[in-house]
């Protein structure tokens, strides 16, 4: 059952307020796992009309790449190398992104055998985190990227139709509301793939502007490209994390225009080292690359 909207601010205000976000911060100077701060996923769920007693109407993960990840030798020689994360939706918590930056500063001074040795030891802690504190956590995806293997990384964009050729009037002051999307719920359905480079959204605490792009991929009733696209930059001072965007975005269009099949992915720019790309569709498929856009 869906509680009352006030009691789910009031949750939801209260895990931010106690993180580390918009306070003052000092940096570890040792590995440090309890810096990992959860904030849960059920209430941001519930207020978009996701019971939490029901199995989610999507499947998806968490994408996050961090790209100032560092750590010493056991001769105390630095080492460097990006980390791809792959965290299931399914999880009852996600991390704080501030928390996490903090984190994994806090192994820039520590030694490890070797790069696996700095992999397993994120990995258990980070699942430990996210599955909130469970004995025994499934463990996430976690991959390595080191300095030696640089050159291979690529930038790609989202594939898809381009909305933002369209000169259409937009309101600024918008906020976002699954009245501006519309579908044609007559003519034969269709099946299409969709991107915007024009999603910004704003930090829910510092209110710090998150640059982005979505894609949007469906079949079914033909989605209006002017509507979508309206939709999309509504989130323009919208106060929320990544991941609670992508969500929004995939349960208004799926109540709205009722898709037979409907995937968003949102790609947003880094942060602090740190970029998050969250996932959501309606159906098991191979997540994408985890290739950066010329923005991140």
């Amino acid at each position: 059952m869906i509680r009352p909207s006030a009691e789910l601010d009031a949750e939801i205000r209260r895990e931010i307020n106690e993180s580390p976000l918009g306070k003052a911060s000092h940096a570890s100077e040792s590995y440090h796992p309890g810096l990992l701060y959860r904030l849960h996923r059920a209430p941001n769920r519930e207020a978009i009309g996701i019971d939490g007693d029901q199995p989610l109407p999507f499947v998806g993960a968490d994408l996050w790449t961090a790209y100032e990840l560092s750590w010493l030798t056991p001769r105390g020689k630095p080492q460097v190398a990006i980390a791809s994360f792959t965290i299931p939706c399914d999880t009852p918590c996600m991390v704080e992104s501030k928390s996490f930056k903090l984190y994994l500063n806090s192994l820039h001074n520590s030694r490890f055998e070797d790069a696996q040795a700095v992999r397993d030891c994120i990995r258990k802690d980070l699942s430990v985190a996210l599955w909130d504190g469970l004995p025994n956590p499934p463990m996430i995806g976690l991959s390595l990227i080191e300095s030696q293997d640089f050159a291979k990384q690529k930038i790609a964009e989202l594939e898809g139709t381009n909305l933002d050729r369209l000169d259409l009037e937009c309101d600024p002051a918008a906020t976002p509301d699954a009245a501006f999307l519309s579908a044609d719920h007559i003519s034969a359905p269709m099946e299409e793939t969709l991107v915007s480079h024009l999603l910004k959204s704003n930090c829910p605490v510092t209110n710090q502007p998150d640059w982005g792009s979505v894609q949007v991929s469906y079949a079914g009733p033909a989605i209006d490209h002017a509507s979508l696209l309206r939709y999309i930059v509504s989130f323009r001072n919208h106060q929320d994390f990544h991941e609670h965007c992508c969500e929004r975005m995939f349960a208004d269009i799926w109540a709205v225009c009722k898709p037979s099949k409907l995937a968003v992915y949102t790609r947003y720019t880094r942060r602090g080292g740190l970029d998050i790309n969250p996932i959501r569709s309606s159906y098991p498929q191979a997540l994408p690359a985890s290739v950066r856009g010329a923005r991140q």
